[in-house]
């Protein structure tokens, strides 16, 4: 099938940044669509089947209309990853944090913002790239924005590749940093650093090892737990009853990528399992057709999905 599409009126501008440096975004609309693109001037045509062909003329129309400032690579592809049933830009209300422009930018997005804002306890599982961490953060910020709730926690298990915390040099600030570093990346992304700062010095922002959450109950508060994978049966169950009186909380992890020693079971795969159905409880899983980072990520995904399933347990 071959569609022709007229820009008009015609702006050199806007085709220059919705085609990107020597053509690229076009390059990339053509691969992850498999068809191909001819322009000349403001005449576009794209020959393919009929259903891809439709839907590289819808992005490349949304782009245009986009293009009154330049477009990144990421951009396409989050346009790319949207479903074919659904707008092309969100009609969703934003989320108030720093990137006023932040909404779902795929059908399972949008269902787990739906998700952590209809329930307590939210379950994000899926591979790296799908915005599950980022995401979650975006809406504690929200929340904290709009005072829905009093404070912030993040947190996530000192597990990462079979090491852990006593091959660090440094204090035990210094040595679990690393762990913590990207929610602290998400947070100054999402309120700048300044911002940031400032909650951490009235205490309304907290980021910590798992193992501090033991003995607590988290009241008024926003609470996440990223890289759930890593954690055990036992600190899974510890942190889900931390959970107090006007406060959510967002589970996050790829069973995919779990690095706890050999034969141990996933705290996450277990809760998944044993809290399935819950009232209060939701759980989302995406794909590699979630994943919005470089294109090329969502081929690693999807090729490491088709290998045979193993248990989800520690390294083999």
């Amino acid at each position: 099938m071959i569609l022709r599409h007229l820009f008009s009126p015609p702006n050199n501008a806007r085709l220059a940044r919705l085609c990107g440096p020597a053509d690229e975004h076009l390059r990339i609309i053509e691969t992850a669509l498999q068809v191909k693109i001819a322009h000349r001037h403001e005449q576009f045509k794209v020959e393919g089947l009929k259903k891809p062909a439709q839907r590289a003329m819808e992005v490349l129309q949304a782009l245009y209309e986009m293009a009154a400032k330049p477009i990144d690579n990421a951009t396409v592809q989050l346009l790319l990853a949207g479903d074919s049933n659904m707008p092309l830009t969100e009609d969703g209300e934003a989320l108030q944090t720093r990137r006023h422009e932040l909404r779902a930018r795929t059908p399972n997005q949008a269902h787990y913002l739906e998700s952590i804002a209809g329930n307590d306890i939210t379950f994000g599982i899926g591979p790296a790239g799908t915005g599950k961490t980022y995401l979650a953060v975006a809406c504690a910020v929200d929340a904290l924005e709009r005072s829905a709730v009093q404070r912030i926690v993040l947190t996530r298990p000192a597990v990462e590749a079979g090491e852990r915390l006593g091959f660090l040099p440094g204090d035990l600030t210094q040595k679990i940093d690393p762990y913590l570093r990207p929610l602290y990346d998400a947070l100054y992304d999402l309120m700048g650093y300044e911002k940031v700062q400032k909650a951490f010095e009235r205490n309304a922002l907290e980021i910590a090892p798992l193992a501090f959450m033991r003995g607590r109950t988290l009241n008024n508060a926003f609470i996440i737990l990223d890289e759930a994978q890593n954690t055990t049966s036992m600190q899974m169950k510890m942190f889900l009853t931390r959970l107090g009186e006007n406060s959510r909380m967002i589970i996050t992890g790829d069973p995919s990528q779990v690095d706890l020693p050999p034969g141990q079971t996933s705290g996450l795969a277990e809760a998944a399992r044993l809290l399935d159905g819950v009232e209060g409880i939701s759980q989302v899983k995406f794909t590699a057709e979630d994943v919005i980072r470089h294109e090329l990520v969502a081929r690693i995904v999807a090729a490491y999905e088709g290998l045979p399933k193993k248990p989800a347990t520690g390294r083999p």
